[in-house]
């Protein structure tokens, strides 16, 4: 691996614990984004001339509080918040001149407050749910724009504005108690399994999976079930993501490739991660009469789960729970993924209607989604020259490398029936 791309790997790993960190003693979201930015570069310009630290994560914090503490040093203390965050980093300072042994705190708790944060309701939602993705997934705004179906400009705009809503505000950084931390809920699980999603299969890149994106949201899904152990749609999420992950091993070839779900070899599944997640999902429906979001979604990947082969799977029930799921949270992205559902429990021709539905849909023109489900289905309908036009226009548009690889080929090989 050259230098480069280790940095670029270490940073992947450290950026959300950095963040969240310098925001507890900057209590300035954009200014601990943009000191944990410099410190990035710091290592693109020293590592490669004088080699990989020992500890690039101490390295990386280590840099970032001392660019804290001499961009403080260069303020004028005029107000009382530069008064306040001084104090703090003079406290940092003193408290913790080891600081591979700071790297020993509670990070969890960190990456918590961070999202809890920037969930706060004095942002509109869709600014909480694109600053939290900049800050905890580490997305570009290109990324995020892809996860939102959103122009560029749009996402840039809402990060920037969030930035400073929260900063003006003087929000604190912490997780709240209360009606407030229920106040803040939805978004913030909305939030998680958005960033669980860019893990399971990145909007762009080279890769298929990004488990360590993933394996982030999953620890933070679990906290925020160790603090709400009674809330239905917490433990729902985190089932969902339980039952997802347990496919990890099984949705790539020995190059990297993807295999699709009906193609992977089931045992190759963590039946030990299933079982949790199906205990999971059975705690939570035990809790509401009436599920919500995370856990329909969860009650979906459950039937995939307990689904031995891929012919056993419950097509109708998963069909039925995205119906409600439509109803509780109506998305383009749920139709989308109804579509496919109904044509496999229902016959191609029905799903293709549900998809023809969405065509006119303006957030859907510069997703890979419809075209890549359309193609399918015309494909099994046995359209084969529509088919390929679909794979190939889904392959234009997607930013992930292997999944535009795989458009392609399914676009290559349809046979006529």
């Amino acid at each position: 691996m050259t230098p480069t791309a280790t940095i670029e790997a270490v940073w992947r790993i450290e950026q959300r614990k950095l963040a969240a960190r310098l925001v507890r003693y900057l209590r300035d979201v954009g200014l601990a984004e943009e000191i944990a930015q410099d410190a990035f570069l710091s290592a693109l310009e020293r590592w490669p001339r004088d080699g990989i630290p020992r500890n690039p994560a101490a390295w990386l914090t280590q840099v970032a509080k001392n660019r804290a503490l001499d961009l403080l040093r260069r303020t004028t203390l005029i107000d009382g918040k530069h008064r306040e965050l001084a104090v703090d980093l003079a406290w940092l300072e003193r408290q913790t001149p080891d600081i591979e042994g700071a790297l020993d705190e509670d990070i969890d708790d960190d990456l918590l407050r961070l999202i809890f944060t920037a969930c706060h309701p004095v942002l509109p939602a869709e600014q909480r749910a694109a600053l939290a993705l900049r800050m905890l997934g580490g997305l570009s705004t290109p990324e995020i724009a892809r996860a939102f179906l959103m122009p560029e400009a749009t996402v840039a705009q809402r990060i920037v504005r969030a930035k400073r809503t929260l900063s003006d505000a003087a929000i604190p950084f912490e997780t709240p108690r209360g009606p407030e931390r229920r106040e803040r809920l939805t978004a913030v699980l909305e939030v998680v399994y958005l960033i669980f999603n860019e893990g399971y299969v990145p909007t762009a890149g080279p890769d298929w999976l990004r488990a360590d994106l993933s394996g982030e949201a999953l620890r933070l899904g679990r906290s925020l079930v160790a603090l709400m152990p009674d809330e239905p749609e917490a433990l729902g999420l985190v089932a969902l993501m339980e039952l997802q992950a347990s496919r990890f091993s099984a949705r790539t070839d020995k190059a990297g490739d993807p295999i699709l779900l009906l193609d992977q070899d089931r045992s190759r599944w963590n039946w030990s991660l299933i079982r949790r997640g199906l205990d999971g999902l059975n705690r939570a429906m035990a809790l509401t009469p009436t599920p919500g979001p995370c856990l329909l979604q969860a009650m979906i990947a459950a039937c995939h789960a307990r689904a031995m082969t891929a012919a056993d799977t419950d097509w109708i029930a998963i069909a039925a729970y995205y119906q409600a799921l439509a109803l509780a949270a109506p998305s383009p992205i749920v139709e989308i993924n109804r579509a496919m559902a109904v044509g496999m429990a229902f016959g191609p021709a029905q799903g293709l209607a549900v998809a023809d539905a969405l065509r006119e849909e303006p957030r859907l023109r510069e997703s890979h989604l419809l075209p890549t489900v359309r193609g399918d289905l015309l494909e099994k309908l046995g359209q084969i020259p529509e088919a390929r036009a679909e794979f190939r226009r889904a392959a234009e548009l997607t930013g992930n490398d292997r999944e535009r690889a795989l458009l392609l080929a399914r676009a290559d090989s349809i046979a006529p029936r």
